[in-house]
């Protein structure tokens, strides 16, 4: 009986060091607060308005890319609500358009939809980072699986936004998306 106990206290001690490493120790253990008073301040108003160029690489289950994609992406605010329309071209050929709806309210956080999320998105932003968690929805074509999505948005000193992207199934990361994304007549 002592080694069965011993077994299940071990267990759970190593069930408590994963949650905890997870929690506090990597990329979905950010909170906005982490960046506020950081670098230049992060303004979705201004830093995501006009056209944008965008690039970036899709990381798979195993950390290798999967896939490539370039984007063309315009913001536009009315007062605190704003459309970023997005059009992705991915190294097969492939075409996706989104269109964000944003509300930004006074303190910082943030509510956003569109077609493949479900429900509402939910972030802040804080300093020079952006937050957003929702729930996404897969194309057909790959599967119509719904993934927990966590969308950072890092400003950098020039007005180029980084931006870094986790999606996770039943807890396990699935696919990791790392852009960058400036504005088109910097391009």
């Amino acid at each position: 009986m002592t080694g069965l106990l011993s077994f299940l206290l071990g267990g759970v001690a190593v069930g408590a060091a994963v949650w905890a490493r997870r929690t506090y120790l990597e990329f979905w253990g950010q909170t906005s607060e982490d960046y506020k008073g950081t670098g230049p301040e992060f303004e979705l108003r201004e830093h995501l308005k006009g056209p944008f160029v965008c690039e970036g690489v899709i990381f798979g289950p195993t950390g290798r890319v999967t896939a490539r994609f370039s984007a063309d992406m315009h913001g536009a605010w009315d007062g605190n609500k704003g459309v970023l329309s997005e059009k992705f071209t991915y190294c097969n050929g492939d075409v996706q358009e989104r269109e964000w709806h944003l509300t930004l309210g006074n303190d910082g956080k943030i509510q956003a939809n569109a077609d493949d999320v479900i429900g509402d998105g939910e972030g802040h932003q804080d300093g020079a980072a952006v937050h957003l968690k929702y729930k996404y929805r897969l194309p057909e074509a790959s599967g119509g699986h719904v993934l927990d999505a966590s969308d950072w948005l890092y400003l950098v000193e020039d007005g180029k936004i980084i931006n870094r992207s986790q999606f996770r199934k039943f807890g396990v990361k699935v696919a990791e998306l790392v852009a960058t994304m400036r504005r088109a007549d910097a391009a």
